[in-house]
């Protein structure tokens, strides 16, 4: 018997989805929100929106279109892991905490027993841009420019880098050429990045950085992308419709805009009336505040501020069943067999239960 609720009393599944299904085929516009799941699962969600004609949205979608809004206008420079671990002879790490995010960073990013560069006659140089001092890790020094502002420090060193002048302390001019001198004189260098300190105006600067640098040496990105296989829900959701997260099948076709199709906008507006969130990888909640018609495929110990009317418990992708997602290890899609299998539903297959309660014209 698997776990669910109506209403927070102990349902059976059949009856949990037939409620669901009737919850979201009765919404004018419902949109399926926090998309935390792997590709199956966001696949079924997608083909799912579209029977409803829904929208759908990713919990990390304001930080997924940081690197995508600037990537759609004025394009970016990426490379691999994998290819960062190989060649790179200089490192720019730019923001905070970047650990937490990938506690396996720096393990991952290493450099390989047999490098194609001699890095043991050059020792690898490791830079950082972010509030706090020099740091070791691993015995290696990580050279700090101290920055509590990161569009400030980002434009001057990009200014110092192009040989102009710049309008700051004779101590801190100095620190910023010492970075420019170690950023041209790679023979391979990559600029990482990730988390909440940088929005799409710091990084097109950044990149603008990689780009000029790019006249006289090779220098690439490696941005660290988000939790909840935000970017394999990106790629998914690209070749289903040619687009990302935050669009909406409201008129028959798939309609993509950043603003229109935030779900959380379009819950405090009204324009949507229900919601099905998915969550399967934590305990994460929607962070809209009205009350609306609430189906959700998460944990049932999941604190919700607005109880759901449906909770239809999952199981974890690559823990409970096998699953494909987007790996920051290889920088793409991998297939994952289950650590831990368990009887737990995945995302895929309670989306195909309430499926199955929708009449044909929805």
């Amino acid at each position: 018997m698997h776990e669910a609720q109506i209403d927070g009393k102990p349902a059976l599944l059949a009856a949990a989805a037939e409620r669901a299904a009737e919850i979201l085929s009765a919404a004018r516009l419902p949109v399926i929100a926090g998309l935390g799941t792997d590709v199956a699962g966001a696949r079924a969600a997608i083909l799912l929106a579209e029977r409803l004609r829904g929208a759908y949205d990713h919990m990390h979608s304001t930080r997924i279109f940081a690197d995508l809004d600037v990537m759609r206008q004025a394009g970016l420079m990426f490379t691999t892991p994998n290819e960062a671990r190989l060649r790179a002879d200089v490192f720019l790490f730019i923001g905070r905490d970047l650990t937490r995010i990938w506690p396996a960073m720096m393990e991952r990013l290493a450099p390989a027993e047999i490098p194609p560069f001699d890095l043991s006659r050059e020792p690898r140089k490791l830079l950082r841009i972010a509030p706090g001092r020099g740091a070791t890790t691993d015995g290696l020094t990580i050279e700090t420019l101290d920055s509590s502002n990161l569009h400030t420090t980002l434009a001057t060193l990009r200014a110092r880098a192009a040989g102009r002048p710049v309008s700051c302390a004779k101590s801190a001019r100095r620190k910023l050429d010492e970075f420019v001198e170690v950023l041209k004189n790679a023979r391979f260098g990559v600029a990482v990045w990730g988390g909440d300190s940088l929005d799409s105006l710091s990084i097109e600067m950044l990149h603008g950085l990689i780009r000029d640098l790019n006249n006289a040496t090779r220098f690439s990105g490696l941005p660290l992308g988000n939790d909840s296989n935000a970017w394999g829900v990106v790629q998914t959701s690209g070749w289903m419709t040619g687009f990302p997260m935050r669009t909406s099948f409201g008129r028959g076709y798939p309609e993509h805009d950043t603003w229109r199709f935030d779900s959380t906008r379009m819950i405090a507006s009204g324009e949507a009336d229900a919601a099905l969130w998915i969550s399967a990888y934590g305990r994460e909640v929607p962070q809209w505040k009205k009350d609306i018609p609430l189906v959700a495929l998460a944990s049932l110990q999941t604190a919700f501020a607005q109880e759901p009317q449906v909770c239809i418990a999952i199981g974890c992708p690559g823990i409970d069943h096998d699953a494909a997602e987007f790996a920051r290890e290889t920088g793409s899609i991998v297939s994952r067999k289950a650590s831990h299998p368990s009887q737990a539903l995945s995302v895929e297959a309670v989306i195909g239960q309430i499926a199955k309660h929708l009449g044909g014209d929805a």
